[in-house]
């Protein structure tokens, strides 16, 4: 018995002392914000690299770095702290007692569950090294380097079963080198050596070093999010009242349209004429001349600017005039001061975080190359991006834009296919658009008002000519208002057209020349956007007429004949029309209207295996504009 208690003591005090042995993360304080950091060196970029973090040096100058998300700090305040912080995490990793003792040689399919690891002296890194933290979210690896480490090109860190950057540490007593297309995982404290990191690499992590230079060359690193980590939400949002409700204002001057331009939301000046949009273009209301609604909006607009003006900085973007190039922002308020020309791509990284908000203050005007885009990735929603522009703005053709754009004093240019996803106001100063396509974010809505939305839409009707045909739509919203279309020109009451402007249309006699595949409705209401249904197709049939080959066509020009007619088995498609190969199809009909055969016309002759029921039945040929043909064949099986 006694031997067994003792057994039983010393089995206990094993796996005490293996949980004390377990590896503990150290506290980076405030290296934790760094990307890159050395406390004694020079930092040197080439090339175009992408940067989330601070970088600096607190003995030392940062040369050749473009647009960094985060702040540049050498030689101040905060990189002193960092200094000391980075060597109190050196000290804190160096102290750990290792458990594992891996060869020099890490990877070639490795895998390294989580534990203190260390080498006695150089060590490479070749393809790929797991590391497996086996389910447990808080599992942390630590690899102690007695000498240089390197990774060769191409080599990689694999993450496992929940493991995370922000949990893996190498402590490298030497050079640091990761070459060409190296993908690293964790934080690099390097103690009196240099850091070199290679083109195309990439590093979720930081590298630190407490004494040596770095250089980089054009890589992607940026620090891990997780293990406390804060979660980025930028600042508060605006209160932007009434101006909610518009897709495009001025607060003084012309706003004008040029070509086909397509509007969700509210569109006016509270100073001078709103000319050249279509109102069939607009979902939304367009205010020709100032009114109430333009001066409510003029006062709020204000607000908005004033707000975005006064929020502090957290970080400044050093080149203007080098915005995009792929840069990958986070929730912030940032700053460029001077006039800003976005090139290429801006991602915007809401980092999972939907209500993150990014403010992209700029003190000067905006431009964009042709074809320029902002990318929302990772939960970013464009109603939580704010431009605050304190000079003329000028989108170039074809970019595709997201977020409020609130310029100050300055022109708006939004040019030939230009993509808003977002909202344009200038406090002062003419507007012009140029055939672009803006859908403003939701939100517009008042008290107790809700936007129109449509529950039921309208669906096809075939029907014989002189019978009556109604189309039905059902909506939810305030102060509901329906205007029935045929194509983009509006119907109105009178002649055989009732409930133009009702729920319900209703065409009573039907003419052949009814027949169309574009009847639409939109629903308005006291809160915008409208709402515009799909578009239905009316098919009428000469259900009376007596004779063999009997058709109705568009101009009285014959687009197909089908034959022969009777038919038994079979019958042929023959288009007279060749043009509308391929961009036209057929229909057939029984007598009570069933589709009992639908084709794309993709061939000049088509023979039809047709074994229809003996009786009368009904086709029609359309394309997108309408029905082109309609008429009436008969089956002798």
């Amino acid at each position: 018995m006694k031997n067994k208690l003792l057994f039983s003591i010393g089995t206990a005090a094993l796996l005490l002392c293996a949980g004390s042995l377990s590896a503990q993360a150290p506290n980076l304080g405030s290296a934790a914000g760094f990307v890159l950091f050395t406390s004694n060196g020079a930092l040197t970029n080439t090339g175009l690299s992408h940067l989330t973090g601070h970088v600096g040096s607190n003995s030392g100058s940062s040369t050749g770095f473009g647009n960094v998300n985060g702040v540049m700090n050498n030689n101040n305040g905060a990189s002193a702290l960092c200094s000391g912080d980075l060597l109190t995490a050196y000290g804190q990793l160096n102290a750990t007692i290792a458990t594992f003792f891996p060869a020099p040689l890490l990877g070639n399919g490795q895998t390294l569950n989580a534990g203190i690891y260390s080498i006695s002296g150089n060590s490479t890194m070749n393809l790929i090294l797991n590391l497996d933290a086996q389910t447990n979210a808080n599992a942390v690896f630590i690899i102690k380097i007695q000498g240089s480490f390197s990774a060769n090109a191409a080599s990689q860190v694999v993450l496992l079963n929940g493991a995370k950057a922000c949990n893996v540490f190498w402590k490298v007593e030497g050079l640091v080198s990761l070459a060409a297309g190296t993908k690293m995982k964790g934080t690099i404290v390097a103690n009196n050596a240099a850091i070199n990191i290679s083109s195309g690499a990439e590093l979720e992590g930081r590298a630190l070093s407490t004494t040596g230079a770095i250089t980089i060359n054009n890589i992607l690193a940026y620090t891990p999010i997780g293990c406390g980590s804060p979660v980025l939400t930028g600042p508060a949002a605006p209160n932007l009242a009434s101006t909610v409700c518009y897709a495009l204002f001025s607060g003084n001057g012309a706003l004008t349209n040029t070509g086909n331009t397509y509007a969700t939301g509210d569109v006016g000046t509270n100073v001078g004429l709103t000319t050249g949009f279509n109102p069939l273009n607009i979902t939304g209301t367009i205010h020709p001349i100032p009114d109430g609604s333009t001066g409510a909006c003029a006062a709020d607009l204000l607000n908005v600017y004033t707000y975005l003006n006064t929020l502090p900085m957290d970080i400044e973007l050093l080149y203007p005039v080098q915005f995009g190039n792929s840069l990958v922002l986070t929730p912030h308020t940032y700053s460029l001061n001077g006039g800003t020309i976005l090139t290429d791509t801006l991602f915007l990284d809401g980092g999972n975080n939907p209500n993150g908000v990014f403010v992209i203050a700029i003190n000067g005007a905006l431009s964009t190359s042709t074809y320029a885009q902002v990318v929302l990735t990772n939960g970013t929603q464009s109603k939580n991006v704010f431009w605050k522009i304190d000079g003329a703005v000028n989108i170039n053709n074809f970019s595709k834009f997201k977020g409020t754009i609130v310029c100050n004093n300055g022109a708006v240019s939004l040019n030939k296919g230009m993509k808003l996803d977002g909202r344009a106001f200038t406090t002062n100063g003419a507007f012009a658009t140029d055939s672009i396509n803006v859908t403003m974010p939701v939100g517009c809505n008042t008290g107790t008002t809700t936007a129109p939305t449509i529950v039921t839409q309208p669906v096809d009707k075939t029907v014989c000519k002189d019978s009556s045909a109604v189309f039905s739509v059902v909506a939810t919203g305030s102060g509901l208002t329906y205007q029935w279309r045929k194509g983009s020109t509006n119907l109105v009451n009178g002649g055989s057209v009732t409930g133009a402007t009702s729920a319900s249309l209703k065409i009573s006699p039907v003419a052949i020349a009814d027949a169309s595949a574009l009847y639409n409705v939109i629903v308005s209401g006291s809160a915008a956007p409208s709402s515009t249904s799909s578009s239905v197709s009316l098919v009428v049939n000469n259900c009376s007429t007596v004779g063999i080959e009997v058709f109705s066509a568009v101009n009285g020009n014959k687009t197909a004949s089908l034959f022969p007619n009777p038919f038994s088995n079979s019958i042929t498609l023959k288009m007279v029309d060749v043009s509308q190969v391929n961009n036209s199809e057929l229909r057939i009909y029984n007598v009570i209207g069933v589709q009992v055969l639908v084709m794309r016309i993709k061939d000049k002759s088509t023979t039809l295996e047709a074994n229809f029921p003996a009786g009368v039945y009904f086709y029609d040929i359309s394309n997108e504009t309408g029905i082109l043909q309609s008429g009436r064949i008969i089956s002798t099986k």
